[in-house]
């Protein structure tokens, strides 16, 4: 933790202490109160939507079983607080594993829509089981008893406020930790999670389950604050609240959490009094013609970018005033402030304020690279080529509708060989290394590594299995720096489970500073040392790709997997990745590689593999691949006269240059 971030965090604990203190009015203490339980909820809500990515508008209904939870075990058992409490977080996080469910097969839309349709059949089960929860009455219940004594409003506050600092604390830790950056992973590209032993599914399981938990949490202490629960107050209105809060408030970040708190409580205020409207337009119309000022002057925007929101909001400030009333402009005001963020709040309040003081956004710092690790610690030593086969592909047939892909496709790739894969485009390259690393299932056929039947596999469990890969399509975790990405890969070192990480607790420190010097030597390696806190996204194409490479070698792979790792990089990029490539194999890791340039396939496989067409119709070393007619007609779209060996790959070169062209 920054002395910045804990002098913040003393600041804000001190201010809590003392608000009831210095403001003693019952309405504004129950005010700040509902705003801390708010707060708890979108710490959750936070690690689904803004970290893996996913729409949850199930939340409002999670947060009404927790209150309920509550509420009934009071009312039917007459159930203590420290009781109450902690079994609303554990039935919310069991219905959490179940709206986790259908996260594990639909994405964006489609999962919005169904978590919509859980929270409002909650809604419904709620009404309609009177036995159970008194049905449209409601249930009445009183603030919790401490020591025999029913604690008074600001009491109340004060154990909100312990559980709220308590709630930040621990979701704090937690995303900053491998489960954090699993959950990132899971949004960037879920395909490159599972292919780093990221599972998509337990991951997706683990963040509904928190969120879930944090969601009963803050339903359990509303029903105390409120000390009534009816189905009416947990509606579809609450739950777009919910996310527009996390939205405006600033993704991936407990701040925005917090801000997106105070929003959800209140703008229903703030839509309800034309005084206090007109107040917030004004200062948000100053606040804005300023922030633009300001980054216009620094250079950090340009006039057309701030053009729109600063005549929005002054557009608003003025239209504020010709209004006389706001109950017939309540819902259009909601939708336009609700376009308004999506538009040109993209990143939040937070992000917005950022963006204009030109901070950065916080990431897990690299490390000085130790001369004493090992890039390749772990690395199980093969013997050199010729110590038999590491992986067999035995008459693989991958077919999609009528096209076969693969067609009764035969690969042995021999212990520490670098195995070279080619062929025009669409022969079925790629489709091959989707088998092999379990993305597809083959139609039929088998892949066998290790002496391990690895058919039907997930690709998680591949990969930790000791097969790593690149992709064709660079697959970046882009809003993570270098170091994050290469700590992803090494995501398999951590044995520390959920309770270490949301307390950290030393196990999971020392796995942590273990991972950084790691992921540092790796860097160092492939050559991303001065580029290990920048953001993947910003970096040049050519150190992408050797991203990649570094990030697959976290994984202590036995077998590599290179997917056209020299595809659009300049000569001077491509002699420092065959510089790499060699070494890596000099440290007795097997290497499949799929290339288009000749050159580099040729001058470093021992073997080479030809596709054409989803059939294989060559292999051997790579002189006699070059000679061989059909290659050359594959190539070339021919048959001619056997050239000199070096002139087929020189052709072939040009060939599938155009192609990629």
């Amino acid at each position: 933790m920054t002395k910045k971030t804990l002098l913040a965090a003393v600041i804000g604990i001190a201010a809590l202490a003392l608000f009831p203190l210095f403001v003693t009015n019952p309405y504004y203490v129950h005010l700040v109160e509902t705003i801390l339980i708010y707060a708890i909820l979108l710490f959750g809500l936070d690690i689904v939507v803004g970290y893996t990515g996913q729409v949850s508008l199930g939340h409002a209904g999670l947060f009404g079983i927790g209150s309920y939870v509550t509420a009934v075990l009071i009312m039917h058992f007459g159930t203590p607080w420290f009781l109450a409490v902690p079994a609303s977080i554990v039935v919310t996080a069991l219905f959490g594993a179940i709206l986790a469910l259908p996260a594990l097969r639909v994405t964006g839309p489609y999962l919005a829509m169904v978590t919509l349709a859980f929270g409002t059949i909650i809604q419904i089960l709620i009404n309609e089981m009177s036995f159970i929860t008194q049905g449209p009455m409601g249930i009445t219940l009183t603030k919790p008893s401490l020591f025999g004594r029913e604690l008074h409003e600001t009491e109340y506050f004060y154990m909100v406020a312990i559980f709220m600092v308590a709630a930040l604390t621990v979701v704090h830790f937690l995303l900053k930790s491998h489960f954090g950056r699993a959950f990132e992973a899971l949004r960037d590209s879920p395909i490159a999670s599972d292919c780093m032993g990221v599972s998509v599914y337990r991951y997706k399981v683990y963040a509904f389950v928190i969120s879930a938990g944090l969601a009963g949490l803050a339903g359990s202490l509303y029903a105390y604050s409120e000390q009534y629960v009816s189905p009416n107050t947990y509606n579809f209105e609450l739950t777009i609240l919910f996310l527009l809060a996390v939205i405006m408030g600033g993704r991936k970040t407990r701040t925005g959490s917090i801000i997106g708190a105070i929003i959800v409580v209140m703008l229903p205020s703030l839509l309800a009094d034309i005084v206090l409207f007109r107040q917030i337009a004004l200062a948000a119309a100053v606040l804005g013609v300023a922030g633009s000022a300001i980054a216009l002057a620094r250079g950090r925007t340009t006039a057309r970018k701030v053009l729109v929101p600063l005549v929005a909001t002054i557009g608003l400030a003025i239209w504020a005033y010709r209004i006389e009333n706001m109950v017939d402009w309540r819902l259009t005001i909601f939708g336009l402030m609700t376009l308004f963020v999506v538009y040109y709040l993209q990143d939040g309040i937070v992000g917005f304020f950022r963006q204009l003081l030109g901070r950065r956004v916080a990431h897990t710092r690299a490390v000085d690279a130790d001369r004493q690790t090992d890039p390749f610690e772990g690395v199980a030593i093969e013997a050199g080529s010729g110590g038999g086969d590491l992986l067999r592909a035995e008459q693989i047939l991958m077919q999609f509708g009528g096209l076969k892909a693969l067609n009764q496709v035969d690969l042995n790739v021999q212990r520490g060989a670098v195995h070279g894969l080619i062929g025009p485009n669409g022969s079925g390259k790629s489709t091959m290394m989707n088998v092999l690393t379990g993305i597809y299932k083959p139609t039929a056929g088998r892949v066998v590594f290790a002496g391990d039947a690895i058919t039907g596999r997930s690709p998680s469990q591949i990969a930790l299995g000791g097969v790593a890969r690149t992709f064709q399509n660079v697959q970046l975790f882009g809003e993570m720096t270098a170091t994050e990405n290469v700590l992803v890969g090494l995501h398999h070192s951590f044995r520390s489970n959920v309770f270490d990480a949301m307390v950290k607790t030393p196990r999971l420190r020392r796995e942590e500073a273990a991972a950084r010097k790691r992921a540092a030597a790796i860097l160092e390696f492939v050559g991303l040392s001065d580029l290990a806190d920048e953001e993947a996204r910003n970096l040049p194409y050519g150190k992408q790709r050797l991203l990649e490479i570094g990030r697959a070698l976290g994984l202590n792979p036995r077998l590599l997997l290179l997917d056209e790792p020299a595809a659009g990089l300049t000569a001077p990029d491509i002699r420092e990745l065959m510089a790499i490539i060699r070494k890596i194999r000099d440290h007795g890791i097997t290497i499949i590689l799929i290339e288009h340039h000749m050159d580099v396939v040729m001058s470093i496989s021992d073997t080479v593999t030809v596709l054409d067409f989803g059939q294989k119709i060559a292999e051997g070393n790579p002189a006699s691949v070059q000679a061989d007619p059909k290659v050359i007609e594959a190539y070339l779209g021919g048959a001619s006269e056997a050239p000199a060996p070096a002139a087929p790959a020189a052709t072939a070169a040009t060939a599938a240059s155009a192609a990629r062209n």
